[in-house]
Formats: structure tokens, sequence, C-alpha cells
């Protein structure tokens, strides 16, 4: 009888506990990122952190625990990622005729394999995806890491994702208004043979030097973060500039689409002053990182 009246009980209760649920889960789930946030993993620096694992004895578990870990979050970067690209497929047609604009729309275009057009359409879904789900990823990425980060530096990191997102979308927007522009006539009229680009090799040319220089807009955060979590030091940075303009030059004239000096120029003036810029936002890491830890532990 007893356990009639508990059923009957939870039945009667079930559409209000229901309720309740719903009503509670934000809230439940703001308290578990403000514990999340202000839950320090460990009073050492990271890699001080990182040499003791090394040492103990568990530390081939604790790899393997981080692999898997790794492994989740590379996993619902990829649903994410598919959730990105089903999303730019209502958008894909009008986003293509925009991206070929510089060469007079798609009717310029040909396409001279059967699956080029479907495959031009699935690039340009995947590029878009990515811009799309770039918050949702940095956002991966800072979750693998936060749980060996201070809740200073969780903070201070979680900051850095719309900033990310913020870079990226600049490289790519620098890419289209201001380097494709000046690269096309180049390409376009450097000798007299008649130009009639694929559909598949404009559009491959377009997107990728979107990907790589949103990428590399990307280097200021990275350096920072680094630096915070002692990685890097501004000091080398700033000794190694000559060192940083050689191999901006040549990851300029990688991914440049054409020979000439000026494209490249393009390219590197841009990536130069980012690497400046980085400099100076490591001093500021670096400034930020003597002053939280205690004098013992002070970074040499």
């Amino acid at each position: 009888m007893k356990n009639l009246f508990t059923a009957l009980w939870r039945v009667i209760t079930f559409p209000f506990r229901l309720v309740f649920n719903i009503i509670a889960f934000p809230f439940r789930m703001i308290g578990r990122a403000n514990r999340f946030l202000n839950t320090d993993a460990d009073d050492r620096p990271i890699l001080d952190t990182f040499s003791t694992l090394v040492a103990e004895e568990q530390a081939r578990a604790s790899i393997w625990d981080h692999i898997e870990a790794l492994r989740m979050h590379l996993f619902r970067m990829l649903i994410g990622l598919a959730v990105g690209v089903g999303i730019s497929f209502y958008f894909a047609v009008p986003l293509m005729e925009y991206l070929a604009g510089p060469v007079g729309g798609l009717p310029k275009l040909q396409a001279i394999q059967v699956t080029e057009e479907i495959g031009v359409f699935m690039r340009v879904s995947l590029t878009s995806g990515i811009a799309v789900m770039l918050p949702y990823i940095a956002f991966e990425i800072w979750l693998f890491a936060a749980p060996g980060l201070t809740s200073k530096e969780k903070k201070n990191t979680l900051f850095g994702i719309p900033l990310a997102t913020l870079l990226f979308l600049s490289g790519m927007a620098f890419t289209f208004y201001v380097l494709i522009p000046a690269a096309l006539p180049f390409l376009g009229g450097f000798t007299d043979i008649s130009q009639n680009w694929t559909a598949g090799e404009y559009f491959s040319f377009i997107t990728g030097l979107m990907i790589w220089i949103g990428v590399f807009f990307e280097f200021p955060l990275v350096i920072y973060l680094l630096t915070s979590i002692g990685l890097v030091k501004p000091e080398f940075l700033k000794q190694q500039w000559r060192l940083a303009i050689v191999i901006i030059a040549i990851l300029a004239a990688t991914v440049t689409p054409t020979v000439d000096p000026v494209n490249m120029a393009l390219v590197m003036l841009p990536m130069s002053l980012l690497y400046f810029i980085s400099i100076g936002l490591s001093y500021i890491a670096y400034a930020g990182r003597r002053k939280n830890l205690p004098a013992t532990d002070e970074p040499s």
C-alpha cells in the first residue's frame, strides 16, 4: 500500500517537479559555471604541475585521461561544425554570389567537372560553418584547458573567446576586401591570355586564403594566452623579431596567391604589425603573471 501511495504521489507531482526543474535549470547551470570559474585546480604554475605529473607513477594514467578528454572535446567540436555547415546550407548560394563579386558574379565562372558545383557549394558552406561556429569551437578548446588554470586565468581566457572570433573574422574581411581586390587584377592581367576561371579553382583560392589569413590574425591572442600560463616570455619575442620577420615573409610567400612583392607585402604588413602587437600584449600578460605569483615563484 505504501508503494502504491508513493507511486501515485510521484505521478501527481510529476508536472510540478518538471516545471520546477525547467525553471531551476538555468540557475543550476549558472551556479555550476560560477563554481568552476572560481575553483583553482592547483596553486602551482601550470608548467610546474606538468613537470610533477611526469615524475609521478600515475603520470601515464593522467595522460590517457587528458587524451580521452581531448577526444570528447574534438568530437563535440566536429558536431558543432556539422551544425554550422548545416546552417550555412541555407545561405550558401547568396554567399557564393557575394564572394564571386570581384569577378563579376557567378555567371562569369564556369564548371568543367560534373561534381564541381556541389563541391564549391560544400566548400563555401564549410568555410561559412567554421566562421559561424568559431565561438563554440573556441569555447570547447577553453573547456579542455580550463581545468589546469587558476580561477583568474579561467576568467581572463574566457573573455578571449569573443576576441578570437573578432580577430578571425577581421582576417577574413581583410583578405576579401583588401588582399583579393589587389591580387585578382595582377592574376588576370599578367599576360594577354584570356581568363576563363573555373568555379572550383576560384572558390578554393578565395576560401583557402580567407581561412589562413583568419588563422594568422589569431596570433596576438595566442601569444597573450601562452604568456599568461608561462610558456612564452616577451623578452624572447623582442629579441627574435628579425627571425620572426623572416618566418612571416616565408609564410606570406606561401599563402600569397601571386609572386609579386606588392601582394606579398600586403600580407606581410598586417602579420608584422600583429607580431609587434603580440609583443606588447605579451608584456602585459607577463606583468600580470608576475604580480599574481608569490615572490619565490616569480619567473626569471
